[in-house]
Parts: structure tokens; sequence; C-alpha cells
């Protein structure tokens, strides 16, 4: 069989494992989604990226010497709950732009291994849907405990905790410097300054 280089040759229709994902050989980075694949956006924007840099780098700063590890995108999640952990098995491949995992046992040589503990999607333009809604209703379904929605235009911060029957509610909601706590990571406050300082 002819090797995957392009997405052309994926039937748009059709429903794809990480099994079959591991194959393909093109450049882009994409997602599965229950089988589907989710074609690539364009690339990020400087803002995007800087935010990017700014949450990871305070975030990181924080974990030195703590069990967790935090990720960047391109960083493969696979999120199994609804299908088991067999390669074959599971339907659901994301690259959040950031996460943290405190069991580091879900970490193998190539990436994570069922839900995150906290997921940070940073908001790009097209990408509203997908991580309001799409990424939202996946993320609350394989329990990632906290998750934050980031608008770089907006320079405001949503963040999500799973309540006691596993449905995500509002933990804050940020649009003005201030610490923004996180649940997931008890004494760990992002200053909301610091993630929307331009300069970095």
């Amino acid at each position: 069989m002819a090797p995957i280089t392009s997405l052309s040759q994926l039937d748009p229709n059709g429903v794809y494992t990480y099994a079959d994902y591991l194959t393909w050989r093109f450049d882009e980075f994409v997602e599965l989604i229950k089988g589907k694949v989710r074609r690539p956006m364009s690339a990020p924007v400087p803002m995007h990226q800087q935010v990017s840099v700014n949450l990871t780098t305070e975030i990181r700063q924080f974990l030195k010497r703590k069990p967790c590890r935090v990720y960047a995108a391109p960083f493969d999640v696979r999120l199994t709950r609804s299908t088991g952990s067999d390669d074959a098995q599971i339907q659901t491949v994301v690259q959040p732009d950031i996460c943290v995992v405190c069991d580091l046992t879900k970490i193998d040589k190539r990436g994570c291994v069922g839900a995150p503990d906290w997921i940070i999607e940073i908001v790009s333009p097209g990408n509203l849907k997908h991580d309001t809604k799409t990424k939202f209703d996946l993320y609350e379904e394989n329990g990632v405990r906290e998750y934050w929605v980031v608008f770089p235009g907006e320079q405001t911060v949503l963040a999500y905790v799973l309540d006691a029957h596993g449905r995500y509610e509002v933990a804050g909601e940020y649009a003005a410097p201030g610490p923004m706590p996180v649940t997931v990571l008890p004494g760990l406050a992002v200053e909301w300054s610091e993630v929307f300082d331009a300069a970095g």
C-alpha cells in the first residue's frame, strides 16, 4: 500500500484510528476527533505564540520540583475513555496548545494516553467553534479536570472545572490584571498581565 503523504489521499468521510494516524507521512499536524480527520488550521499568529510562551513559562516555573509536567503543541494527546487504549481502538488524538499532566504513567514516548489534568486552548481566528464547542465537549466527556480557553484578541480567559457530576462549570472569567487561580494546581495563580504581555 502506498504511504499516505498528503491529506488529499484520505477519505473525508472515512473513520480512522491512532494506528492509521501513526502511518501518515505528511508535514501538517492534524487532529482525529472521534475517527474524523480535522484538517490543520493555518500557522498560529505571533500573538497566539506569545501567549502560549508566556503561559508555558509561568506554569513551568511553578512546576519545578513538582510531580506534574507541562507540554506545549505539537504534542499528541490520545483520549481513550470511550474506545480503549489500544492504537487500533483510539479514535481521538488532539494537539492542545498547552496541557499539564500529573499522572506521569500516562506519558509515553509518543505523548499522553488519557486525559491530562489541565488543558489550555488559545483561540485562533476561524477556530472559535472548535475550541469552545467541539473540544469543550470532548474534554468534558473525557474527564479533563480543568479547561481554559484563552482569547488573545480580547485578552480574556475562561476557566472551567469539572463539577461533581462530571460537567464543566465556570470557575473564573478574567479580563483585567490580577491573579487567575488554577484549581488543579493549588498554589498557582497565573497573573493575567504576564499572559498578555506582548514583550514576554
